[in-house]
């Protein structure tokens, strides 16, 4: 294993803080970048270089950036399920298309876009996903759709050497976590917890060191898998009921399970969802299209590719990661 340059982007979040930890353990020199100069702080103690920016802003000499560097892991994304569609095109779309053709123009060797499982979030099961499944053909929020553009972007046809790879974590937990465990917590502390078809949809968990893993190998093999697409997940399906009671539990909270039936859930969401884009409303809806899917209808991963290109196998429970955080978020006072 030979030592390189990596440049993470989105370096203070939690998948970010992965990323480094395990770009570190591999013996790589690491340039991290994000907002949150506390985060940053601990990323410098963990010996890495840590810039303080944000990518989006124009005045971000991107080139200046990446030179010197063999690899790019761009992780860095506004990742949340609401909000100002040009929002997430800068932040999603325009920050990783200047950042591939700065990299291109620095002579970068390696490029690995942390993409998002959001892309094939539909109002349907979808068992199974493979490398030969299309995403949905029309995206249920802003996030997915720039993420799937972004995606389109990198793994397009290049007339230079760099080698671009991406990698789809599923429904990240660990430290860091912003989205699961505070989306679970919400749900607990209502007395009634409402579960589009009985919360029987799969979910699986995804640890954030076995994803910082492979995001990891897929920079390390990247000229074998240019142009590839990799699913990422725990591999362990769980009902979303499952899920959502033990995360309660653990959290001292017992909130009693109500059926929502699936039909009203989806003419809810939708109402709910134009009237919040009527209105512009910043507040994300109680429940939308995006959030119904996540909760109603299972995705789960054929992790065969993954294991074949990558060698990956999770090596951590995730659900008992996510009941770890819960604790401690309770523990806190963060949960009551």
């Amino acid at each position: 294993m030979s030592e390189r340059r990596i440049l993470i982007t989105g370096a203070t979040g939690g998948l970010g803080m992965a990323l480094v930890r395990e770009a570190l353990k591999r013996g790589h020199d690491v340039l991290a970048t994000g907002r949150s100069l506390p985060a940053g702080e601990q990323v410098k103690t963990l010996g890495a270089e840590f810039v303080p920016l944000a990518l989006e802003h124009r005045k971000v000499d991107l080139r200046e950036l990446v030179r010197g560097c063999d690899s790019v892991v761009h992780a860095a994304a506004l990742s949340a399920s609401w909000g100002p569609r040009a929002a997430f095109i800068r932040a999603n779309f325009d920050v990783t298309q200047r950042l591939l053709e700065a990299s291109a123009e620095e002579g970068v060797n390696r490029f690995v876009f942390v993409s998002s499982p959001s892309i094939f979030a539909s109002l349907r099961d979808r068992i199974n996903i493979g490398e030969d499944d299309e995403p949905n053909d029309e995206p249920l929020n802003d996030y997915a759709r720039t993420k799937l553009a972004a995606e389109r972007l990198v793994l397009a046809a290049r007339d230079d050497k760099m080698c671009c790879c991406t990698i789809r974590p599923r429904a990240l937990v660990g430290a860091g976590d912003r989205v699961i465990l505070p989306k679970l917590a919400e749900l607990a502390q209502r007395n009634r917890m409402p579960l589009p078809r009985g919360g029987q949809a799969l979910i699986e968990l995804t640890d954030l060191r076995d994803a910082a893993w492979a995001i990891c190998e897929a920079e390390e093999r990247a000229e074998n898998i240019a142009r590839r697409a990799i699913n990422i997940s725990g591999g362990n399906p769980r009902q979303v009921r499952h899920v959502a009671t033990e995360v309660a539990d653990a959290l001292g909270k017992s909130p009693r399970l109500v059926l929502l039936p699936i039909g009203v859930a989806r003419l809810l969401a939708s109402v709910l969802e134009r009237l919040g884009h009527l209105f512009g409303t910043m507040d994300e809806p109680m429940l939308t299209r995006y959030t119904l899917a996540t909760l109603a209808y299972s995705q789960t991963f054929d992790l065969e590719p993954a294991r074949r290109l990558l060698g990956y196998e999770p090596q951590h429970n995730a659900l008992a990661t996510l009941l770890v955080e819960a604790r401690q978020m309770a523990r806190s006072g963060e949960a009551s």
